[in-house]
C-alpha cells in the first residue's frame, strides 16, 4: 500500500510516499520560505517522483504536532482537503515520535526536542521495543531547566534529537554529563518518510479517520487563545484547554 506522508509542522518542509515502511520518495527543503509556498510544488513532484497517482495511495499521514501552529495548521489543512477530495483515510503522527523513529534501536531513553517559544520546549520519552517505540511520557511542554532534572531522575542513558536539543545543547550536556548522547544533525529534523512510514502502520491497524475528525496536538494553547481568555476574566486556562 502506498501513503503520502506531509511534514510540517517545523521550519522543514517535508513530502515523501513510502510503499510498505519502504521509502520510495522524499523531498525536503529547510529554506526559510512558507510551508504554503513550498507543500504542494513538492507533492506533485514526490507523487511524480514515485510515480503514483492519488489512486494508487491508501491513504495519508500528517504531522500532528506539536511544533509550529501556523506549520501544522497549513500541513493538517493540506492533508485533509486532499484526503477528502480523494475519498481517502488520514492520520495524524506525532512530530516527536516521527523524531524519535529515526534512533529506534537505540539503548535506553530517546527525547526528540523542538523548540516551543516561550521559553519552553516540546518533549517526550520513548524507549526501544521489538514492535516499535515505546511512549515513556508526554508530549509535553516544559523548560529546559525541567526536561534536564527530568531526564537526570530518569536515572538511564538518553540520546535527544530535535532543533530544541541543538539549541539547549550546552544545558543539556552540563546537566546529564556522560549519560547524554546527541543524534547527528542530519537526524535532528522530521522527515516525512517517517511520519508516511508511521501513518503505513496505523492505517494497517485501521486507525485512519475521515479528515474532519483529525485534529492537531498543540499540547499546550497558543498566545492568542491565551490572551483571549485572559480578557474573559480566566487566570487559569490549564483546565479549560484539557
Amino acid at each position: 500500500m502506498f501513503v503520502l506522508g506531509i511534514e510540517a509542522a517545523t521550519q522543514v518542509a517535508a513530502v515523501a510516499v513510502v510503499c510498505g515502511e519502504r521509502l520510495v520518495a522524499e523531498r525536503l527543503v529547510n529554506n526559510q520560505r512558507t510551508h504554503s509556498a513550498n507543500l504542494l510544488p513538492m507533492l506533485k513532484g514526490v507523487m511524480e517522483d514515485a510515480q503514483v497517482g492519488h489512486r494508487d495511495l491508501g491513504g495519508i499521514a500528517v504531522s500532528a504536532g506539536p511544533g509550529s501552529f501556523t506549520g501544522l495548521r497549513i500541513g493538517m489543512a493540506t492533508a485533509k482537503t486532499l484526503a477528502q477530495a480523494w475519498g481517502l483515510p488520514v492520520v495524524g503522527v506525532g512530530t516527536l515520535e516521527a523524531l524519535a523513529y529515526a534512533l529506534w534501536g537505540r539503548e535506553g531513553l530517546i527525547c526528540p526536542v523542538l523548540h516551543a517559544k516561550r521559553g519552553e520546549v516540546y518533549a517526550a520519552l520513548y524507549r526501544t521495543a521489538k514492535e516499535g517505540l515505546l511512549l515513556v511520557e508526554g508530549p509535553m511542554a516544559l523548560s529546559p531547566p525541567d526536561l534536564a532534572q527530568k531526564l537526570l531522575e530518569a536515572g538511564l542513558p538518553v540520546t535527544v534529537t530535535g532543533d530544541g536539543a541543538l539549541m539547549h545543547r550546552e544545558l543539556l550536556q552540563g546537566r546529564l554529563k556522560d549519560r547524554i548522547s546527541f543524534a547527528p544533525e542530519s537526524l535532528m529534523w522530521p522527515r516525512a518518510a517517517h511520519v508516511a512510514a508511521l501513518g503505513y502502520r496505523r492505517l494497517m491497524q485501521n486507525k485512519g479517520c475521515n479528515p474532519l475528525e483529525l485534529l492537531p496536538d498543540y499540547v499546550r494553547p497558543s498566545e492568542a487563545e491565551i490572551k483571549w481568555l485572559q480578557k474573559q476574566g480566566l487566570k487559569r486556562c490549564e483546565t479549560l484547554w484539557k
